[in-house]
């Protein structure tokens, strides 16, 4: 069965003007929350259980989707302080069984190749970033590839314009990927994690074509009104 985290527990600070009273993944795209949309795209890739990392208004996801979602288990992981990105997955981690685990944004949609990526994860076994190109990568900052450009070789600040390959924060991760930090431990996964590990650990990358858009500004939460 296929699972993913998905990381929610953010507060929204950008979109504070225009959605006030919402977590950012419930937050109205065309009259419906922003993380229904992404459901309905698990369901149709196959997932078969979803573990929400929470923390800002997590009750009111909670009570939205309860513990299933058109045919897919729902779990909660719930931060009882902000831990950063890395110290929200580390938690959400110890809440599913299996030997890896999709990895989302939950303010990103991204129209994903979970078919591609699985297999790729079982011929190779190695944990994967996924990456896309865009027009303007200077918002996102740059991944930078090795030689052969399968392999992760770092990250690039933000502030370049031009055209560029960026991190979505999509990735597939071994069951104790995170597990050199002690549980509870506050952490981002971008910087303190991703940018130090892949100096010392393999980590693929796969490159996909599929739509995506972040709505985590006002500009773009607009855009998807119209796009999704």
């Amino acid at each position: 069965m296929l699972q993913a985290i998905v990381l929610a527990g953010g507060f929204g600070t950008r979109l504070k003007g225009v959605v006030p009273d919402l977590p950012k993944v419930m937050a109205k795209i065309a009259g419906r929350p922003f993380l229904e949309i992404l459901f309905d795209e698990f369901a149709r890739k196959g997932f078969g259980r979803i573990v929400l990392s929470l923390g800002y208004m997590a009750e009111k996801i909670i009570a939205h989707f309860g513990n299933d979602y058109a045919g897919m288990q729902i779990a909660y992981s719930i931060e009882d302080r902000p831990l950063g990105t890395g110290g929200a997955l580390r938690l959400a981690l110890g809440m599913f069984n299996g030997d890896h685990v999709f990895v989302f944004n939950g303010d990103t949609y991204l129209d994903l190749e979970v078919d591609a990526i699985e297999n790729h994860w079982q011929v190779n076994r190695q944990p994967i970033i996924v990456c896309r190109s865009v027009a303007d990568a200077s918002r996102y900052g740059r991944v930078n590839l090795d030689g052969s450009g399968l392999r992760l070789a770092g990250f690039s600040e933000k502030g370049t314009t031009g055209p560029g390959l960026i991190n979505v924060g999509c990735y597939v991760f071994n069951q104790g990927q995170l597990d050199a930090f002690p549980a509870g431990s506050t952490f981002s996964l971008e910087v303190d994690y991703l940018a130090k590990v892949v100096r010392e650990t393999p980590f693929d990358v796969f490159i996909t074509s599929g739509y995506f858009i972040d709505i985590g500004i006002p500009e773009d939460y607009a855009r998807a009104q119209i796009e999704l």
